[in-house]
């Protein structure tokens, strides 16, 4: 399994479908932040992530998690009395590869949306699922990214021999869509730049600076968009100053 959902009502429906497939052997998390690894307590198998998602895990709060919840969902929370972030016990800091029945997982570090971001690759399927590294024609997020590297993990994502992309957020898409993922994330670096050239505070772009990427917020997220500008420049100025 990769990734696992972050609302427990959701968990719960992804096991009892799976479990019409078979048991789970493998929980993959793709990145460190909560909806990739929030659902890890609701299946069974082996937790695998980058070094750095562990690490991140360990140092969240379940317990803030489910205040939140009851606050927003209590359908969600009523399924969390023994609600944990189950944290990897495998991981890894570059690449892995595991060898699952017939089919191959191929797992290597594209840092980007993070430091510590993962790709799986079934080459069996020509399938590939990109973590935030991906975002297909929704707003991409940048609050803890290292987006020149970001840039050069989606050009190697380009050589694989992949048909079908599973972004981390937004449609299925293949690898005719890097090129524009590439041009959202430099449109970002581009309009921070401008600005750090322009002699702006952090807080001038802030209110000067128009969303560069004309795509909409992920759903149900709509009304983070002022935030998450503020976020992804605040992050761009951090990068760019240094």
């Amino acid at each position: 399994m990769i990734d696992t959902p972050q609302m427990p009502t959701d968990a719960v429906k992804w096991r009892d479908i799976i479990a019409e497939h078979g048991p789970v052997r493998y929980v993959i998390n793709t990145e460190p932040h909560g909806d990739h690894f929030s659902g890890n307590c609701f299946f069974k198998g082996t937790v695998v992530a980058h070094e750095g998602t562990r690490k991140a895990i360990l140092g969240s709060s379940a317990e803030q998690s489910k205040q939140r919840m009851k606050q927003s969902s209590p359908a969600d929370y009523v399924l969390m009395k023994r609600f944990r972030f189950r944290e990897p016990t495998i991981t890894f800091t570059s690449e892995m590869t595991l060898y699952v029945g017939d089919h191959t997982f191929k797992l290597f570090n594209i840092p980007g949306h993070t430091p510590y971001q993962i790709a799986v690759f079934i080459p069996e399927e020509k399938v590939c699922f990109t973590s935030d590294d991906v975002f297909c024609r929704v707003q991409p997020w940048l609050q803890q990214a290292v987006p020149f590297e970001w840039l050069e993990s989606l050009q190697r994502l380009a050589t694989l021999d992949a048909r079908v992309l599973v972004p981390g957020h937004g449609d299925i898409c293949d690898p005719t869509y890097l090129p524009e993922m590439s041009r959202n994330i430099q449109a970002w670096i581009d309009v921070a730049a401008d600005a750090i050239k322009r002699g702006w505070s952090l807080e001038e772009a802030q209110e000067k600076i128009e969303v560069p990427v004309k795509y909409p917020m992920l759903p149900g997220s709509e009304a983070m968009e002022p935030m998450i500008k503020r976020m992804n420049l605040a992050r761009l100025y951090d990068v760019l100053k240094k």
